[in-house]
């Protein structure tokens, strides 16, 4: 089940389902402990004798408010005849998720509604040895094991505090859970139990005919019993009310702080570019970790999630975020980046949001034989995407301690790294970590960090190991069009390896990551190769039928939905074939292709506006990890070429933030690689 809403700090990440469940709650890192594991805290309802928890029988409708992080669920019962609305926030600065409810009575008579809210904790991802208890200070239930708490509590507006509540053991003996004893509309009582434990409480609400009323819900996460008492006193004395609007306002300013240029994309494209910008802010860890997708549901998949930085991913979210104006949050990435590279200079797989090495597939020895288990493009478009911060935002105090550390040590490793007969990158995995080799997205990427790398160390006046750089990108870029262009095919391959015997193995395979062959800066985008390539791309990659998009490669079987299409379309890969349209225009109208392809992104979102990572190819329903911080990047990315592209045809120059010697030396560098190249 995708997750339609989250609600996020940079230290508390709450998601929903389409239910209004709260199926995943993260602390203190985004993504790192998941203290439900998919577990459902479920809101459910008793009146006039007739108990129903949030689900079937209900019209159901998850949405945003406008241009902000605050939640809102319309929830429709006609045959208990009641309508709630539920506003919901973590807030923007305390580690506090606050909901109001307001309930509508439709009926012409007096009525007693009883809210009942279930909490599920696996706390730091497991039931072993949690306590949930009554807290006669504050009057709500506490759940905590280790340093982890969490105090949850509620009160109405006719009512300051809870109306109800029962704690007890699930899943043991044959015990479902608590839950189950809201289902008669009186709980239990029961103060404490350890072990497996879930709870419930419950605001009673007296509503007059057509009238309504309102109750409110919140969750505390601290390390201590005192933590959570003391933000438990600050919700109720700042109000839970005053709490969402404050969290509502910050969000508002952060989206609409950079704001898109009007008349040039719809309205329709501009507010989910701003939706985007918000569910990434959702994504980002206060350490600096950008997290590729927080959604549980993907565990039962191979027993593992996405809740993990990839360096690539990372890179290019960071990107993003400095083309839209957000840099503090693309550096607190590059910070993170250089803490966590290896002494050699190059990155593993995926890390945790503290640093720590997660967990991996990619082995260490193939055949008995030792091997680097990496993807090299993660190394290099981290540097990829410094340099692109630098260029717009020319902080040379930040770049200072990263020149040695993280730029200079990494390009090392890719300059030593390599294939000793074709000068291409060596062997490593791809982007989708599923094959191990030449990839052409790596080489394009190690090209785009090599041409970064010797701009920076022009900067700081190392002409010498520039060179070095140049040289080694342009052999990279040799390689390319000696071995990766395929005559044969008529295009660019996905893939070379090397079989046992020394030979070259070519993989013709149609991949849409072939895009970073000219994004990246190896070929220009009207190169008749690349326009070649990206042609085919469409032929072979677009999904027929109502639904359209493009799939990732051909013959695609991960999550795949059928046979009758090539894959599932991908977000990711339906916008690469916008940004080469985007690249190639050369005048307004050649731009409609691309904004068609906007629009198509925008009408497989969630109407939450939330984009998962791929598609269902006939429903158009979401697949896999739902949201992916990485789909929301690229629309955010595409969107920010889209205008640049409109500037740069309407004024015939480019635009004055790029038209400068900063802005001009990553095009200067690549054209003087491209003169000194040995092939075309």
């Amino acid at each position: 089940m995708p997750r339609d809403v989250p609600l996020g700090n940079g230290r508390l990440l709450l998601c929903f389902d389409s239910d209004s469940s709260v199926r995943d709650l993260y602390f203190p890192h985004v993504g790192q402990e998941n203290h439900l594991s998919g577990n459902a805290c479920r809101m459910g309802v008793f009146v006039d004798s007739v108990f129903s928890w949030i689900g079937d029988g209900w019209r159901r409708e998850l949405l945003y408010e406008e241009d902000t992080l605050v939640s809102r669920a319309d929830l429709y019962h006609w045959g208990m005849g009641l309508l709630i609305t539920c506003l919901g926030v973590v807030d923007f600065h305390e580690n506090a998720h606050v909901r109001e409810i307001l309930v509508e009575n439709l009926r012409p008579e007096r009525r007693q509604v009883r809210l009942f809210f279930s909490q599920d904790f696996n706390i730091s991802g497991n039931s072993i040895g949690d306590t949930a208890a009554f807290d006669p200070g504050t009057h709500g239930i506490v759940h905590y094991k280790g340093n982890r708490y969490f105090l949850v509590n509620g009160m109405t507006d006719q009512s300051e505090t809870l109306s109800q509540y029962a704690v007890g053991v699930k899943g043991v003996g044959g015990r479902e859970g608590t839950f189950r004893d809201a289902e008669d509309g009186q709980l239990s009582g029961n103060p404490i139990a350890q072990g497996s434990v879930d709870s419930v409480i419950g605001l009673h609400l007296e509503l007059e005919a057509h009238a309504s009323g309102s109750a409110f819900y919140w969750i505390c996460a601290g390390e201590n019993w005192e933590a959570v008492r003391h933000l438990d006193g600050l919700v109720r004395h700042k109000h839970p009310r005053a709490l969402i609007k404050r969290t509502a306002d910050f969000w508002t300013l952060w989206v609409r702080k950079e704001p898109l240029p009007d008349g040039h994309l719809s309205g329709r494209i501009q507010e989910q570019y701003r939706r985007s910008l918000l569910i990434l802010s959702t994504q980002l860890d206060w350490r600096g970790g950008i997290l590729a997708g927080n959604d549980s549901d993907v565990i039962q998949y191979n027993r593992d999630t996405y809740s993990y930085v990839w360096p690539r991913d990372g890179a290019l979210v960071a990107n993003a975020l400095d083309l839209a104006g957000y840099p503090a949050d693309a550096r607190r990435f590059f910070d993170f980046a250089a803490s966590v590279l290896d002494e050699e200079g190059y990155f593993l797989h995926k890390y945790n949001p503290d640093g720590s090495l997660a967990s991996s597939w990619h082995p260490w020895v193939e055949g008995g034989e030792r091997q680097l288990p990496i993807q090299e493009d993660e190394t290099a478009l981290v540097l990829w995407a410094l340099w692109q911060h630098f260029v717009l935002y020319r902080d040379i105090d930040f770049i200072k301690p990263l020149y040695r550390s993280l730029i200079k040590r990494a390009a090392d490793f890719m300059v030593s790294y390599r294939d000793v007969e074709t000068g291409l990158p060596g062997p490593s995995y791809d982007l989708w970590e599923e094959r191990r080799g030449i990839p052409s997205f790596t080489v394009a990427a190690v090209f785009g960090g090599l041409t970064a790398a010797s701009l920076f160390c022009e900067i700081f006046g190392e002409d010498d190991q520039a060179r070095v750089y140049r040289k080694a990108a342009s052999q990279v870029r040799d390689g390319a069009s000696s071995h990766l262009w395929r005559e044969d095919l008529g295009r660019f391959c996905r893939m070379i390896s090397r079989r046992r015997d020394g030979t070259l193995e070519v993989d013709g395979t149609c991949d849409a990551s072939l895009w970073g062959l000219f994004s990246f800066g190896v070929y220009r985008p009207d190169d008749p190769r690349i326009t070649a390539t990206m042609t085919a791309l469409r032929e072979k990659l677009w999904v027929g039928g109502a639904t359209g998009g493009m799939a990732r490669y051909e013959n695609d079987d991960y999550h795949r939905a059928g046979r009758e299409a090539t894959g599932n379309p991908w977000f990711i890969s339906t916008l690469w074939l916008a940004d080469h349209l985007v690249a190639t225009a050369r005048t307004l109208e050649d731009l409609r292709g691309a904004e068609e392809l906007l629009e198509w992104a925008c009408r497989h979102t969630l109407p939450s506006g939330v984009m998962a990572e791929q598609i269902h190819p006939h429903s158009g329903q979401p697949l896999s990890v739902s949201p992916l911080t990485w789909s929301h990047a690229t629309f955010v990315t595409t969107t920010q070429r889209f205008i640049l592209r409109v500037a740069e045809i309407e004024s015939e120059v480019t635009p004055p933030r790029r038209d400068d010697w900063i802005g001009r030396l990553f095009a200067e560098t690549c054209n003087a690689i491209h003169g000194s190249c040995k092939v075309r």
